[in-house]
């Protein structure tokens, strides 16, 4: 059981009041229900005529229900008064929920986080495994196609090079200020063209 807060004089005289407001609005329902059942009640032949008395009761009954919804009234407004008081002054229950809500949180956060933990270890060990069963199903092929992308490309590369390095110097640009371009393949002389030489 919790123990009980000491609270200052202001705030113990306020409750004080809400404790008397309470008692006297809940004994005024009953004094005036209780005096409107006896109104109810037949009494015997007195000096005042009937139909004075019945006007009597009847003024009677029509007051002591408006004091029971005054006193209603009152007890409502008590209410909201007592919220605002624990709204405004209970700071320990405030604070105590505060705490309990920011404890429900970062469980919530640990979980989260162990799950998040759990699928990354999952996915880490399905990689793992898709990529051993990618590279080991073609291995023995050595194709270019089963290498991984950049050995590949590498292999690729050096067999353009290895292929296009005889005819490499047809493809350099002559350099300004030299003669036309010369190619390195030998040249053919035409049989009876101009210039060229008979053989015996």
């Amino acid at each position: 059981m919790a123990q009980q807060r000491v609270l200052p004089q202001s705030k113990e005289t306020l409750l004080q009041s809400y404790n008397k407001r309470l008692k006297d609005d809940v004994k005024s329902i009953m004094d005036n229900f209780t005096e409107i059942i006896k109104t109810a009640k037949i009494e015997d032949e007195t000096q005042v005529s009937r139909a004075t008395q019945g006007e009597q009761d009847n003024y009677e009954m029509h007051v002591r229900a408006a004091n029971i919804v005054r006193a209603g009234e009152s007890l409502m407004k008590l209410v909201s008064d007592l919220k605002q008081f624990l709204i405004l002054n209970d700071f320990p229950s405030v604070n105590e929920a505060i705490d309990q809500r920011n404890q429900q949180l970062r469980a919530l956060q640990e979980e989260c986080d162990r799950k998040l933990v759990t699928l990354r270890d999952e996915v880490s060990i399905d990689l793992y495994e898709l990529e051993e069963e990618y590279y080991s199903s073609s291995s023995s092929l050595c194709e270019a196609n089963d290498l991984p992308l950049c050995e590949a490309y590498w292999r690729l590369d050096l067999d353009t090079d290895s292929a296009d390095g005889p005819s490499a110097p047809l493809l350099a640009s002559p350099e300004p200020g030299t003669g036309p371009l010369q190619s390195a393949a030998p040249v053919h002389s035409h049989v009876g063209g101009p210039g060229s030489t008979e053989h015996t």
